[in-house]
């Protein structure tokens, strides 16, 4: 493993995909990280390709391979936006050679997150539905507002993403709606409103509303708004490039390195769980 004082050895999982790529594009780009290797899937077409001319930057010599294990035993650092059933191999990797994980990941099921948390008692780990951040910021603003507000103003959440994205509501939207519910001290399992269609009566009151746009090459949209009586408050984000996730990436894997074992947000990155 590298010394503490030199650049962080990083490596990254789903590097065929557009985040993937981005990271690496951001990695070239950013003082005290380095490329250590780069992960794919058995059997994806970029297996073997040099991930400089995969991400457009000249040929590096570090190629893509799909063995992850070697690599993570000399590096500080994994980043990854993957699949969730990936996320719990990589994870079980990176507590066996206790080094930072950085998860991108979304969609997780309960079972999945529980895996995650017990594989961060063994090393670093930071994990957040969005990487941004003014997403994490607008979070803590989120919370803050439904503290403030009382039951009349009903929340809604309302996000859009491009055509790819395979998970709803996105992983952002249920963290702005988990910090609606922290705020209010509610259960956000109980209390989420999903999918309304047909003659579904009057709305509950409490209850926190989610919709969810697909199209085109949408980076992420979502906006969370307080209708409360005769006003409403709305608090969004546009994202327009997905360098905003890898740099927030990239942060999260610095702020975590040296950091004790355990499952951290970027809440905890930013300074924000106070607020």
């Amino acid at each position: 493993m590298a010394i503490a004082n030199s650049d962080m050895r990083l490596v990254i999982a789903g590097a065929g995909g557009r985040m993937g790529r981005t990271l690496i594009h951001a990695i070239a780009a950013t003082k005290g990280v380095t490329l250590a290797g780069a992960i794919e899937a058995a059997g994806s077409a970029v297996i073997g390709r040099d991930t400089g001319e995969l991400a457009g930057l000249g040929a590096n010599g570090i190629k893509v391979v799909s063995d992850a294990a070697p690599l993570l035993k000399s590096a500080d650092g994994l980043i990854e936006f993957t699949l969730p059933a990936a996320t719990l191999a990589l994870a079980e990797l990176s507590a066996n050679a206790g080094i930072v994980h950085v998860i991108g990941t979304t969609g997780h099921s309960a079972v999945e997150e529980a895996v995650i948390a017990k594989a961060a008692s063994h090393a670093p780990m930071v994990k957040s539905g969005n990487m941004s951040l003014g997403v994490n910021l607008l979070a803590a603003l989120v919370k803050r507002v439904a503290q403030t507000l009382g039951e009349d103003y009903d929340i809604e959440i309302l996000e859009m993403h491009h055509n790819k994205k395979i998970d709803a509501p996105s992983g952002t939207a249920l963290m702005f709606g988990r910090a609606a519910a922290q705020g209010r001290q509610l259960n956000l399992d109980a209390r989420s409103a999903r999918g309304r269609d047909g003659m579904t009566g009057a709305r509950k009151a409490g209850d926190i509303g989610f919709a969810s746009l697909r199209g085109g090459t949408v980076v992420g949209d979502h906006s969370v708004i307080f209708a409360g009586p005769a006003e409403r408050i709305e608090l969004t984000h546009r994202a327009e490039d997905r360098m905003i996730f890898a740099r927030g990436a990239l942060h999260a894997a610095l702020w975590a390195r040296g950091k004790k074992p355990g499952l951290y947000s970027m809440a905890d990155v930013l300074g924000l769980m106070d607020f």
